[in-house]
């Protein structure tokens, strides 16, 4: 019996962790955490013109969030602010309201499907993205080091 929340694709790709690690000089570090479970994730970003040319991930977190922090990783270069703000309102909508998942590059959300139904799951989903919108929000505040507060 195949599980509608641990897909084999979802599965696949928190095992294949893209962008996972920390970088030595980021230009803004964000954080995430769930206090619901637990989760936490730290993302670093290195920017080029207001854009993300560079990614790491440090996520303690369940599948859902190692999958799409792993998502992040993998496809997230060349993204502004305003790319990523749009990305999370697909996500949530997708997840809300079981609406269509992102387009290219950030299709494989699609694998989240089975997490529709699972309310207390989209938080999971959704920490990494928070993440790297604090880390955005960091940057623009000017904090040292462009690091974001743990929250």
């Amino acid at each position: 019996m195949s599980d509608p929340l641990y897909r084999r694709e979802l599965l696949r790709l928190a095992a294949d962790a893209h962008g996972a690690g920390r970088l030595s000089a980021p230009d803004a570090t964000g954080h995430a955490y769930n206090p619901t479970c637990g989760d936490r994730v730290t993302v670093d970003l290195v920017f080029a013109h207001g854009r993300v040319s560079r990614i790491a991930h440090d996520t303690r977190a369940c599948v859902l969030a190692q999958a799409s922090a792993s998502i992040l990783g993998q496809s997230l270069n060349g993204a502004d602010r305003a790319a990523i703000e749009e990305l999370r309102n697909a996500v949530a909508s997708m997840l809300d309201r079981d609406t269509a998942p992102p387009e290219s590059p950030f299709a494989a959300f699609a694998a989240f499907s089975g997490a529709v139904e699972f309310k207390n799951r989209h938080r999971c989903v959704l920490l990494p993205l928070d993440a790297v919108l604090e880390a955005f929000a960091a940057s623009e505040a000017g904090e040292p080091g462009g690091v974001g507060s743990d929250g």
